[in-house]
């Protein structure tokens, strides 16, 4: 991988990136997105070592050297190194509840051992972005921060409050800073509805195909497998032992399958994007919104996407194994966690009932195991006054490309606002390659051009969602 010694970035329609020019001719406005996606990216806010309330911290310095009063700029700490930023762009004469923009600050951990790039430094290469959070989820609260100082700068008239919550414990840890702060500070957060993570844009081979919005997201709920035995010498082993045991299990929830289940987002993904497929993927699309399903046809998406698979049902795969406690000796014990993303219309309960008869084997003990994620929200309803903005906007900046709900796979603090009654839709316009997945992954990157052109689109988003509403028609 050739590594390059400037930022490689320019503007497409005097905004976006158009080939090779240097970090200088960035706008003022990209110039901060990208100064502080560099800052987060290196400042180390996994849960084992990291400092979100250091990133917190730089940020609303960033605010606050931007004209923002201490009221409207709060770093908020549950305990230490667990901080959270909640900052305010306020209307002169608000006639509307306010906008929240969510993002975390937290990442998950980073074996540098497994990167080409070292994770907690910004790379650019090959017209990417490298580093643990420049997809998630630290692009998009550079981004947030920088429109919000735009908007004020540029003196844009607002018909609401604008709030933006940069928060801890997302990808994981005892301290949410979410759950948190609406326990403690809920009137900071209160808003009509909250954009979050969660949706952005797809393409495939470089061509744009949809523009995606969660509305909905599964629940996300963890089993422990625990086979215990004796143990004993090595050298006189017996047919059966707890590693053999608990592989038997573990094969048996490989092929565990769960049915299809359609909700109100899924259908409404699957409508819209067969328009965009190959004829044999659209027919598969369409055939699972038949009642019955056609015969076939979730397989052959399951076959196509991954993604497409998760969003048909329930899933549930093994994601981490310990077994033994000497090399010559039988083991003892042996675990695996087996973790399970539950469509809303299911529940954690029947997936346990589902798991305890696939493996059907008294000798592997089951246990739920806690997480703040396993809790159920409703979804968002796609209202005009959202999806329309959002299907504008999109429209604007790339004309054809369709807006499509959807629902997440993982999980975001989403569900919280959710669950206490506003309404969240996950939106970035940030442009990924489908299957290209490195969240959670080695070697995570973006777009240098999609990070622009996401932060163009938010920036539009908001001026719409929060202009004033026209002046009544003179009689």
């Amino acid at each position: 991988m050739q590594m390059l010694t400037a930022c490689v970035c320019g503007a497409l329609a005097a905004v976006f990136w158009a080939g090779a020019a240097a970090a200088a001719d960035l706008q003022p406005h990209q110039q901060l997105a990208l100064q502080m996606l560099t800052e987060l990216v290196e400042t180390d806010t996994t849960h084992s070592t990291g400092d979100t309330t250091r990133a917190a911290k730089y940020l609303a310095s960033q605010l606050r050297r931007a004209g923002f009063s201490r009221r409207d700029v709060r770093v908020l700490e549950e305990v230490p190194r667990k901080g959270n930023l909640v900052a305010r762009l306020r209307a002169k004469e608000p006639t509307q509840e306010p906008i929240l923009l969510l993002a975390h600050l937290d990442v998950v951990e980073a074996d540098a051992a497994d990167w080409s790039v070292p994770p907690f430094q910004f790379t650019e290469a090959d017209g990417y972005y490298y580093g643990r959070g420049v997809l998630d989820d630290k692009d998009e609260a550079a981004i947030h921060i920088a429109n919000l100082i735009r908007l004020k700068q540029e003196g844009v008239a607002l018909s609401r409050d604008i709030v933006v919550a940069l928060t801890a414990d997302e990808e994981g840890g005892t301290h949410n800073g979410v759950v948190w702060l609406l326990a403690e500070h809920r009137a900071l957060l209160n808003a009509a509805f909250a954009i979050n993570e969660g949706g952005g844009g797809a393409l495939r081979k470089g061509q744009r195909l949809f523009n995606a919005v969660q509305a909905s997201e599964k629940i996300y709920q963890s089993f422990e497998l625990e086979v215990t035995d004796p143990g004993g010498h090595s050298s006189v082993p017996r047919p059966g032992n707890a590693i053999y045991h608990l592989a038997d299990a573990l094969l048996r929830v490989r092929e565990l399958v769960f049915p299809v289940g359609l909700n109100p987002v899924t259908r409404a993904f699957f409508e819209r994007s067969a328009a965009q497929q190959p004829a044999a993927v659209a027919r598969a699309m369409r055939g699972v919104l038949r009642n019955p399903p056609a015969r076939g046809a979730a397989r052959a998406l399951a076959k196509e996407a991954a993604l497409y698979n998760a969003l048909l049902r329930t899933t549930c795969v093994a994601t981490q194994l310990s077994a033994g406690h000497a090399p010559n000796a039988l083991p003892q014990r042996a675990r695996a966690t087996v973790n399970c993303r539950i469509l809303p219309t299911e529940t954690p309960d029947a997936v346990e009932a589902a798991l305890r008869n696939a493996i059907a084997d008294s000798r592997v003990a089951i246990k739920r195991l806690p997480g703040v994620h396993s809790k159920p929200s409703p979804p968002s309803p796609l209202t005009p006054e959202v999806l329309g903005a959002i299907e504008a906007t999109t429209e604007d900046l790339w004309p054809g490309v369709p807006v499509i709900p959807i629902m997440s796979t993982g999980a975001t603090d989403g569900l919280f606002l959710r669950a206490a009654g506003i309404p969240v839709y996950g939106v970035s316009g940030i442009f990924n390659e489908l299957g290209d997945v490195r969240a959670h992954g080695k070697d995570e990157r973006i777009l240098a051009r999609s990070f622009f052109e996401g932060q163009e689109f938010l920036y539009r988003l908001l001026k719409k969602l929060a202009a004033p509403a026209p002046a009544p028609a003179a009689p």
